[in-house]
């Protein structure tokens, strides 16, 4: 369903969210990072479809294996984006949470990034946007690059 007015709710709190991240990134990154992990709208079709997402290396490969009926036939128009967003967040989860000093960093646009130990920064939410779109590339193949330094 296409509702102008939420869409327009939708952007402006969306800004919002985002200051709030980043003042928030600063005092409490634990928070932040408990925040992006949520991903709702991923940790329901996955749980529809059997698989848990227990926030481990696992766990991704278990969604590169879901069927992408997403792609054929989304209930929204935006589910795409939101389930990429999500994706891309769940990988960011993981590798944060698995993968020793890695860390979220909002970037001057306030969008999430992971930055590893080595100072390499990881756009985690354009590549859940690519596999949400076309599967590649695969969550689990990326998180083994990213964890091999």
């Amino acid at each position: 369903m296409n509702i102008s007015f939420l869409g327009n709710w939708r952007k402006r709190h969306s800004a919002a969210r985002g200051t709030a991240l980043a003042v928030a990134q600063e005092s409490d990154p634990e928070g932040v990072a408990q925040l992006l992990s949520e991903c709702e709208l991923l940790r329901a079709r996955a749980a529809s479809a059997g698989v848990e997402l227990d926030d481990t290396p696992a766990s991704l490969e278990a969604l590169d294996q879901l069927q992408p009926r997403w792609r054929d036939h989304p209930d929204d128009p935006d589910e795409l984006t939101w389930l990429g967003n999500d994706a891309g967040l769940y990988l960011g989860t993981v590798v944060v949470r698995t993968v020793p000093g890695a860390r979220w960093q909002l970037w001057p646009d306030e969008r999430p990034v992971v930055r590893l130990g080595s100072g390499r920064e990881v756009d985690v939410v354009e590549a859940g946007l690519q596999w949400a779109a076309v599967g590649v590339p695969e969550l689990s193949q990326l998180y083994a690059e990213v964890a091999e330094g």
